[in-house]
């Protein structure tokens, strides 16, 4: 990296290093899991960095333990966070016995609050607006005379994350390309800067949910661009890159590679089934993008040999998958009842299903014997829409262009 360049970013290889050392005494020196059985679907050599067994239950802890380390705030830290930022600041002030004040959005994810709160963090609520966010953490500010700890577009939080890849680099040498999930920006700016200083030849792949695709189209306009609405199950995924993070993503990221939920779903379940390892959404969307279509059909890549992949978190809301779980045994139970007796192929449709419970139900259906039956695991909601537009809504006419029963659900 030239020296003019160094100082357009708001961290170096330099500050990540001090970060480091800062931190050190106080982080997990997170492990890095293989899986040859991965590495077969994916034909490449695949190494998982476990920042789901940081404290805290993710990578968020070191930026924030480098940040409050770094400042004297005896009156406390507030930032505005949905999840893993939120916990993770909590923790880092609670080790240096300094209130926290975090500004939640109604709607955040039950267990990444009870993290917060677990942690000693004061819950503030806001709605769930970005502006309402920031509206409602610059009065607590205000009143309590805190220092705001932004969740990523922040010198320390990106030179504390980058230690991540200090780590990755030094447990396995022979990596070439690394992996990131990408919202704000924070983690891969962290990543790339720390990678490219240590091995320029190194490629920096951001992954990132299709319905937050923000910074693949930030990349392809060559500006920050920012969403009205985002759609995803990886509630970590949701926002929109900062005037810090922007630079590096802009010029250090190689590429954005867009997967859909239905992906990312199929992702965490080869990580619980193979790996072993609990993986919230936005932890397993490295793995999906190293197995998608776009990114393995991709001649650029086809050098990409030894992959690390950064497995983000794990704080799974299981609320929410004990739910999806329970409305797969509904689903099953109905299909047994109604369609045991079917003889030609049958094509489920479900645009009120949750994906969950239709991937459940593709590992169930060979048990039950429902071999007649073609559950739709990925993409089934455009498959939906396209349906319903191709034939009005009308399944009789995708029966006689198939001839196949046609289940709507």
């Amino acid at each position: 990296m030239e020296a003019k360049k160094r100082h357009e970013y708001a961290a170096d290889l330099s500050s990540i290093k001090e970060a480091h050392e800062r931190i050190k005494p106080y982080i997990h020196k997170t492990p890095v899991l293989t899986s040859e059985s991965l590495n077969s679907i994916s034909g490449r050599s695949l190494f998982f960095k476990c920042e789901c067994f940081q404290k805290g239950g993710a990578f968020k802890f070191r930026g924030a333990c480098n940040a409050v380390l770094s400042l004297d705030a005896a009156k406390g830290v507030v930032t505005h966070s949905s999840g893993n930022h939120a916990a993770a600041l909590s923790l880092a002030a609670k080790m240096q016995g300094i209130p926290a004040y975090i500004v939640v959005p109604k709607g955040a994810p039950k267990c990444k609050v009870d993290n917060v709160i677990r942690y000693g963090g004061k819950v503030i609520w806001s709605e769930a607006s970005m502006s309402s966010r920031e509206e409602v953490a610059s009065r607590v500010l205000h009143e309590t005379g805190s220092v705001l700890i932004h969740p990523y577009n922040d010198g320390r939080i990106i030179s504390g994350q980058g230690t991540v890849a200090l780590e990755l680099l030094e447990q396995i040498q022979e990596i070439d390309t690394i992996i990131v999930p990408i919202s704000g920006g924070g983690l891969i700016s962290g990543v790339a800067l720390a990678a490219k200083s240590i091995k320029p030849s190194i490629r920096i792949i951001a992954a990132e949910p299709k319905g937050a695709d923000d910074a693949a189209q930030s990349k392809v306009a060559g500006r920050i661009i920012t969403l009205p609405v985002t759609n995803t199950i990886a509630d970590g995924l949701r926002a929109s890159l900062g005037d810090l993070t922007w630079p590096v993503v802009r010029d250090m990221v190689d590429d954005v590679v867009v997967v859909e939920d239905g992906e990312i779903i199929e992702a965490m379940r080869m990580c619980y089934e193979m790996l072993k390892v609990s993986v919230e959404p936005s932890g397993a969307i490295g793995l999906a993008a190293v197995l998608s279509t776009s990114f393995r059909s991709n001649p650029c890549w086809k050098d990409c040999k030894n992959i690390g992949i950064v497995l983000s978190g794990g704080n799974v809301d299981l609320g929410v998958l004990w739910d999806s779980l329970k409305s797969s045994e509904i689903l099953i139970r109905s299909l047994k009842q109604n369609l045991s007796s079917a003889a030609s192929p049958v094509v489920v449709f479900g645009s009120s299903i949750p994906h969950i419970a239709i991937g459940a139900l593709a590992s169930y259906a060979p048990i039950l014997h429902f071999d007649n039956i073609v559950p739709l695991t990925s993409f089934y909601d455009a498959i939906y829409q396209d349906f319903k537009a191709a034939t009005k809504g009308d399944p009789e006419w995708l029966k006689e262009q198939r001839r196949q029963e046609v289940v709507i659900i």
